[in-house]
């Protein structure tokens, strides 16, 4: 007995997806929960996995392809229905057959089909396998097996599977002369990504210098002299950076912006970091950083300055009830804003959980797209790559987002509580505060940096640590 497989509800405001990729073929075996087909939706790329085991019989929606909530994607059975479609996996033959590009008609040539199965048959066709790469490459956007090509050139013994790998990461490890069977994947279900390829490309030369080399995020992923693949081609853009695009651009058109910058010293927080850290992570198995800080200060403030905290509804102004702190996840896709909800009710440890578990799912794919929504307010860490600070762009239907630049330790003047002057060496961070001009105010926006200032350089944050 078959049974159909449609596109699940993804969101409350989702109503289409596009299939950008399928994870499996006609006649494959899929699994209960196995992942099936990549959708990408204006929110979020994530896995379909299978509802239900069995055979896939048929594939109703090719990649590419647009369709709404509820539309049935592909036919899973138990087997026997897949005769029909398994018969056209087996014409693979015929594209061997092209060698003599004279049988311009594969469909009037049943006949010669039977010519070619001695010549499969023989296990030295193998090695020809590497010749007919590039006839199979205009094949392959015909039928749905075309994945299966992919999978076998992966491999370098022509035995073991290394799954699916995208184009670019094929070029990369064949550039790199990377055998991707022998990489480890850190994808979803164990897929090797582009990240994966360049450490293994990056392992033996720097040996002694791992360690070094984690306590700089930025340096990691860059190997002098290595060119990267994508010079001199070109690609699509994904639905989910047309939907940047296309926000980002309506967001500067549409919206009055302009940046504030504030200074503030930190040490208090690095000294108190410090002197909990191991207790942190004991308590909540992750280390606390410089970020939920940040997010716990903001959302105080938001608190006492509702105009950051608001909408533009026509000739209205909507004032939030909540803080929901949207949060910016560096992902392969693109950008993405997961949404911790209700953050001034919560304490440190809290946040900072909630920050770990969101962004890792966010770049696993498995986050839910309502996730996503919801955010009145944005922090983004552009710090976390060494920028000093940056202006970042306000997204609609939000006034206000916060950056917080890289952590650095300089000499600056202090003031002890005699009023005597002298140079130190402190902690130091940039905050820059990107709004509205159409509600917000340069005072308003001082006025709420100057709180988040004093808030992080008291420190008083033993109470809400939650320890």
């Amino acid at each position: 007995m078959s049974e159909s497989v449609v596109l699940p509800a993804l969101g409350e405001s989702v109503t289409e997806g596009t299939v950008t990729r399928w994870l499996k073929k006609v006649g494959d075996t899929v699994a209960i929960d196995e992942p099936l087909v990549e959708v990408s939706t204006d929110k979020v790329d994530t896995e379909i996995p299978s509802p239900i085991a069995g055979v896939i019989e048929q594939i109703l929606v090719q990649e590419d392809e647009t369709v709404q909530v509820g539309a049935v994607l592909a036919i899973v059975g138990s087997g026997s229905g897949a005769a029909a479609p398994a018969a056209t996996p087996a014409a693979a033959p015929v594209v061997d057959a092209p060698a003599p590009v004279a049988a311009p008609a594969p469909v009037a040539a049943p006949a010669p089909v039977a010519a070619p199965a001695p010549v499969a048959a023989p296990a030295p066709v193998a090695p020809v396998v590497a010749a007919p790469a590039a006839p199979v490459a205009p094949v392959a956007p015909v039928a749905p097996a075309a994945p299966v090509a992919p999978v076998q050139a992966t491999s370098a013994t022509g035995t073991v599977d290394a799954g699916y790998v995208t184009p670019l990461v094929r070029k990369l490890a064949q550039e790199a002369g990377i055998d991707l069977t022998q990489v480890l994947g850190t994808g979803v279900g164990g897929r090797i990504r582009k990240d994966d390829v360049l450490a293994a490309t990056s392992a033996p030369a720097q040996t002694f210098a791992a360690a070094p080399a984690a306590s700089k995020p930025a340096a990691a992923p860059f190997v002098p002299g290595a060119a990267s693949p994508l010079r001199g081609t070109t690609e699509p853009m994904s639905r989910l950076r047309k939907v940047l695009a296309e926000r980002a651009v309506a967001s500067m058109v549409s919206t009055a912006q302009l940046t504030t910058v504030v200074e503030v010293d930190v040490t208090k927080i690095a000294q108190l970091r410090q002197r909990v850290q191991q207790q942190f992570v004991a308590k909540t198995g992750g280390k606390l950083n410089f970020m939920p800080f940040f997010a716990l200060a903001a959302a105080e403030a938001l608190r006492v300055h509702p105009k950051l905290n608001a909408t533009i509804d026509g000739e209205n102004i909507v004032y939030h009830g909540t803080e929901n702190i949207s949060f910016a996840v560096d992902t392969e896709k693109g950008l993405l804003t997961p949404v911790i909800r209700d953050a001034s009710t919560l304490n440190i440890a809290q946040i900072a959980q909630q920050i770990a578990d969101l962004a890792a799912r966010t770049r696993a794919n498995q986050l839910k797209p309502d996730e996503l929504g919801g955010g009145t307010f944005t922090l983004t860490n552009t710090g976390s790559r060494g920028a000093l600070f940056d202006t970042p762009v306000v997204f609609l239907p939000q006034v206000a987002i916060l950056g917080t630049g890289v952590v650095t330790k300089r000499p600056v003047v202090v003031t002890d509580a005699e009023g005597q002057e002298s140079i130190a060496i402190r902690s130091m961070v940039y905050l820059a505060l990107s709004y509205d001009h159409r509600l917000v105010d340069g005072a308003d926006a001082s006025r709420f940096l100057v709180d988040v200032k004093s808030r992080l350089e008291d420190a008083n944050f033993d109470s809400v640590l939650g320890l």
